[in-house]
């Protein structure tokens, strides 16, 4: 979908100089291409804006000094706002229409499986039934997806990977603007989740799909059951993550990342290799890596440790 920049223009009621340039895509500053839309709502993006590839910037009068001179300005006191409006233009359309896939060898999908248009399905995929495989969806090599399993469309699964029943791979992240008159506007999900080799998604999972980019589950990784990524995290190589763990948006991690049951962390922060999470561990800021942590706020085990003991000597 593409869109030229004075149509957007109008549908955001925003008044509009410049070239009529043409739209593809909604991005943040950082990825932002020519036919990017991006935004600023925050001074900690300033730097991020002055040098912003993008085509068109929403934002307010105040950072006008330092949007790029070929960028054109779209200036609005609400851009978040402004940004939930536009993301429903660039939406996937959702539709039951389906074609013929296109599979490889040796698979067995059932023939209650739902198939959307321009899956691609590896060699020897088990596919059990009622699942649902969603719009311009590529699965790999060898995987098995269980029962009542949903991928929504366009997500990418790798090679080698097993999805227990019940999980959700690409459903919308929790993303809304907020009106001054307290109502919340939807902003549109419309990147994808990317599940790559090696991975394994126990049963009633929910990975959410990224709003401009990618969720990635990183090779090797494993998740236990009832597990919620939330959109634009990425989960390093051969993590594990056991039942009931929880990461809020944006949230990263290096390689090996373990979090015990019921632990969970907020968002955007960064989890460092070889970082180990407690049970029922509440990460609240960015982690060094090569260390565990406990207790809620997540601190490092061994103080957590002492602090416990004296809590337990002073009731006593």
């Amino acid at each position: 979908m593409e869109y030229p920049i004075s149509q957007i223009a109008q549908v955001l009621d925003i008044a509009f100089e410049g070239d009529d340039i043409v739209i593809d895509s909604i991005h943040n500053l950082t990825h932002a291409t020519p036919r990017s839309l991006s935004f600023i709502n925050a001074d900690s993006y300033i730097q991020d804006l002055k040098q912003t590839q993008a085509g068109a910037v929403l934002l307010e009068s105040k950072y006008l000094e330092y949007a790029p001179k070929n960028a054109i300005k779209l200036i609005t006191s609400e851009p978040y706002l402004k940004l939930a409006y536009a993301s429903k233009l660039f939406a996937h359309t959702i539709s039951t229409r389906s074609n013929s896939p296109k599979i490889g060898e040796g698979c067995d999908i059932d023939a209650s499986v739902r198939l959307g248009q321009n899956v691609t399905i590896g060699n020897n995929v088990t596919i059990l039934a009622n699942s649902y495989i969603g719009d311009n969806v590529t699965i790999g090599n060898n995987t098995l997806i269980y029962s009542n399993v949903s991928i929504y469309h366009h997500c990418l699964i790798g090679s080698n990977v097993i999805i227990h029943s019940g999980s959700v791979i690409g459903s919308d992240g929790y993303g809304f603007a907020h009106t001054k008159n307290g109502e919340h506007i939807k902003i549109y999900q419309n990147g994808n989740a990317i599940i790559e080799n090696d991975v394994e998604i126990g049963a009633n999972c929910a990975i959410d799909r990224a709003i401009f980019d990618s969720t990635i589950i990183s090779r090797g990784s494993k998740l236990d059951n009832l597990v919620h990524i939330a959109h634009n995290c990425i989960i390093g190589e051969h993590s594990l993550l056991a039942g009931q763990v929880g990461l809020a948006g944006s949230t990263t991690s290096g390689r090996n990342l373990v979090m015990g049951g019921q632990s969970a962390a907020s968002g955007h922060l960064h989890m460092g290799d070889f970082t180990t999470i407690a049970g029922k561990g509440g990460v609240t800021k960015s982690l060094q890596g090569h260390n565990t942590y406990a207790g809620f706020p997540a601190i490092e085990l061994k103080v957590w440790r002492k602090i416990q003991a004296k809590i337990a000597r002073l009731i006593k």
